[in-house]
């Protein structure tokens, strides 16, 4: 690693449309990525509901980065899940209130399963807690082990192992983030649509706002224009039984796992495009569905005021809209924030490394987007939608 800084300002390249105005964003990605030798970085900011900047960024020879080139997007990934869930309540095949284990036919040792409804699921009540009892989607070696189960584990394997565990808590009593509940949510769309998760996203949500490039990653496999991932850590393959040591963005964790909870790739201008479809009704999610999703859960809200609603954390604020919105996401080879603000602009930074030598933050991209936004002066009229978005 060491040197990687310095090899990163003399390989400093951007593709995409220049845009002067805008030129505090690409000053703060370069200075983010070149800080932690991050080697792909891409960029898309919306004004308005028109996409005014799609840049990639690359401090690598190697890699060749475009506003279209496909990321990891990580736990982004969860504001799909949740708005096909909504998605399929708009559309009288299901109830947020209904139970989980009623949906999928478990069984669980802990009886307090019955009262983890969708809207529990969902805002991150059901019930789980990694920081009691871990990450059921990160404990592939353990759970083959106790089910006498081969690696890699397929979703009913870890769904049988969680369901003759104990609760972490009882179902509403607080907020927990669980990955595991966005992956019983996966399995709920595909018990009640008859299509598999990612055809069901894809066909109610994606294809009516022209978002083709999306799909489920994979774990060592790329797809056409998927950017490589990097790491400094290792560790044991769960993808068979070998105990081979991989590279931690290449088979650690299960892809398949983690499919609605973080297994979609997607590049700046279509998570942009998504984030545009929450801003007013259309026929992908009515007023209703997107109340909904905003929805102030019955507990958790946090003390200074922000809440988890459906795929989406939620701060009210007194200004525009009423709310910014955001998520992040985070696995080894991956750093992602979608942020929606109340005055009307929106941004996706995506990168292909969560840590490094450096030891530096990655969440300070927050606050560095914040600071370019704050800095435009007078915000372009132009809408480069139609230029990614036939």
């Amino acid at each position: 690693m060491i040197g990687r800084p310095a090899d990163a300002a003399a390989t400093w390249k951007v593709t995409g449309t220049a845009v002067s105005a805008l030129a505090g964003f690409d000053s703060q990605m370069k200075a983010f990525m070149q800080a932690r030798g991050v080697t792909a970085g891409q960029l898309a900011v919306t004004y308005k509901g028109r996409l005014v900047l799609a840049r990639g960024y690359s401090t690598s020879t190697a890699l060749s980065v475009q506003p279209t080139s496909l990321f990891r997007i990580a736990s982004l990934s969860k504001s799909f899940t949740a708005a096909a869930i909504v998605k399929l309540v708009q559309d009288g095949k299901l109830s947020l209130s209904t139970p989980v284990a009623n949906i999928l036919g478990i069984t669980p040792a802990d009886s307090r399963w019955s009262t983890i409804t969708l809207w529990k699921l969902l805002q991150h009540l059901g019930g789980w807690d990694r920081e009691v009892s871990g990450d059921p989607n990160f404990k592939d070696a353990t759970i083959s082990r106790t089910l006498g189960v081969p690696l890699e584990l397929q979703h009913a394997d870890v769904i049988k192992y969680m369901a003759g565990q104990k609760l972490d808590f009882t179902p509403g009593a607080k907020y927990a983030y669980s990955n595991f509940g966005y992956m019983l949510a996966g399995r709920v769309i595909e018990k009640v649509s008859g299509l598999s998760y990612e055809t069901y996203v894809k066909q109610k949500l994606l294809a009516p706002l022209k978002i083709t490039r999306m799909s489920l990653g994979y774990s060592i496999a790329k797809h056409s224009g998927e950017t490589s991932y990097e790491s400094q850590y290792s560790g044991p393959t769960v993808l068979d039984g070998s105990g081979k040591t991989v590279a931690a963005p290449y088979g650690s964790f299960s892809m398949r796992i983690q499919d609605a909870n973080g297994g979609w790739i997607a590049s700046a201008p279509d998570l942009v495009r998504w984030a545009k479809m929450f801003d007013a009704p259309s026929s992908v999610l009515n007023s209703t569905s997107l109340g909904r999703v905003w929805a102030k859960p019955s507990t958790g809200v946090n003390a200074d005021g922000w809440y988890y609603g459906l795929g989406w954390q939620i701060r009210p604020v007194s200004s525009g809209t009423g709310r910014n919105t955001w998520h992040t996401g985070s696995m080894p080879g991956t750093y992602t924030l979608l942020v929606r603000t109340s005055g009307g602009l929106s941004w996706a930074a995506l990168f292909n490394r969560r840590d490094d030598a450096s030891g530096k933050s990655y969440g300070d991209i927050d606050a560095a987007m914040w600071t370019a936004a704050n800095g435009v002066k007078s915000w372009p009229t132009h809408d480069l939608f139609p230029q990614y978005f036939g």
